[in-house]
């Protein structure tokens, strides 16, 4: 019979904590539907946490924590401790990210970093960026056009006519003029040496990773650095930056869901956190327009309509589904994206048909699809007294991307069916 392992406790839900030799940080994780579990924290990393916004450290004396998760997925690493909350059904690094990409209309390719399937989440995404960096930067830095608008004594580009009246009324020198100047310093350049410094700041990265960031960086030391909060500058693909697109869609998901601080005398810290409720609504959205732009209509996101009607504005009640196929300036189906499904702890399914009933009476649709986050069989449900009807289709998440994308063209055909089958009983 084998021992059990001393550097591994387990809490009564499942979950894991290891304990690395010698004192070493501890590595918790956490399923981000589980009822969380206690554990020693010292008050540093506890703070960090509940900051980080992944989960909820509640002091319970003689130094230990309750840890629980509070709706969100990711990694939070201190010096002492790593806590990871995981997505339900536990969907692999690679999926999450894929979501993560599509969600941001990026299109982006699973298949494109062979470390996605690394089980540590930050050796992952340092190891994936510094793949995709090299591969980008192998034919040297990208180089491209770059707008300036500066004070000359000579004539160079244009002449900005109403800032040299404006800033230098009867003056001939200086001149305030405008041109285009082939640099690196680019919107691509600046992303790509943000991210390189993001993961370089994550504490415990492996040395040979660290190495090839660093060395990555160097190559952008030309490049003007993103201050700290600062928003990203926007870039448009094209055939130019082709080489930097999918290294470029990594280093943004890395700077809008990830913060690391590392420095003499402070502790280092290092925290990637996503809403997944938030994201598989942005990513139904997305993948359901793409699939719907097949059909006559247009599909809109984030339809605002009326609920109400009140003599004052403040007054009227106001609905908001995830998105509306739209035909002939008409709504015609309504849809809804939850994360979590019936089945998950907190859900509540006739709470989520309420919703889609006041969506359908609001806009006056006979039919709304409800697109839960899970396996499962799609179920038909005609409201009592009423001509709508709600229809629960189950997306499951832990598929391969291709067939995740094939289910949602599926739910676009079904629903625009729907559409047709309705127009036609409609017709005398």
């Amino acid at each position: 019979m084998r021992s059990a392992d001393p550097a591994r406790a387990f809490t009564p839900d499942g979950n894991a904590g290891a304990r690395g030799p010698g004192g070493a940080a501890r590595h918790l994780v956490l399923d981000e539907l589980s009822r969380g579990i206690v554990e020693r924290l010292d008050p540093a990393s506890a703070s960090f946490l509940n900051s980080s916004g992944l989960a909820k450290a509640s002091p319970m004396g003689m130094g230990l924590y309750r840890i629980e998760p509070v709706g969100k997925v990711g990694s939070v690493r201190t010096a002492s401790v790593q806590l990871d909350v995981r997505p339900k059904d536990r969907l692999g690094l690679g999926r999450l990210l894929f979501l993560l990409s599509y969600a941001g209309e990026q299109g982006f390719r699973p298949d494109s970093v062979a470390a996605f399937e690394e089980r540590e989440l930050w050796s992952a995404l340092a190891e994936s960026l510094a793949q995709l960096a090299e591969r980008a930067l192998g034919r040297g830095v990208l180089q491209g056009y770059l707008a300036v608008d500066e004070s000359l004594r000579t004539v160079k580009g244009r002449i900005r006519i109403s800032d040299q009246i404006s800033r230098r009324p009867g003056m001939l020198v200086p001149l305030e003029v405008s041109y285009d100047e082939f640099t690196e310093d680019i919107a691509e350049n600046r992303i790509l040496r943000a991210a390189l410094e993001r993961m370089g700041q994550v504490p415990r990265v492996r040395p040979e990773v660290l190495s090839r960031l660093r060395l990555l960086k160097g190559k952008l030391d030309g490049v003007t650095r993103l201050p700290s909060g600062a928003p990203l500058p926007s870039w448009k693909p094209s055939r130019m930056n082709l080489r930097y697109h999918a290294v470029l869609r990594l280093a943004e998901l890395i700077l809008r869901n990830a913060s690391a601080e590392a420095g003499p005398g402070r502790q280092q810290t290092a925290a990637f956190v996503v809403d997944m409720a938030r994201v598989f609504v942005d990513f139904v959205g997305t993948a359901l327009r793409e699939a719907m732009a097949a059909y006559p209509g247009e599909l809109r996101l984030r339809y605002n309509a009326l609920l109400s009607e009140a003599v004052r504005d403040s007054d009227r009640l106001t609905v908001q589904p995830d998105a509306v196929h739209m035909l002939g300036g008409r709504p015609v189906v309504a849809f809804n994206a939850k994360y979590k499904a019936a089945t998950d702890s907190g859900a509540s399914l006739t709470a989520d048909h309420f919703q889609m009933l006041a969506h359908c009476t609001a806009l006056a649709v006979p039919t709304a699809w409800l697109v839960y986050a899970g396996s499962g069989d799609i179920k038909l449900r005609r409201i009592l007294n009423t001509d709508i009807d709600i229809v629960e289709f189950p997306l499951d998440l832990s598929l391969p991307p291709a067939e995740v994308l094939a289910a949602v063209q599926d739910l676009a055909r079904q629903s625009w069916g729907e559409v047709v089958r309705q127009a036609r009983a409609g017709e005398p």
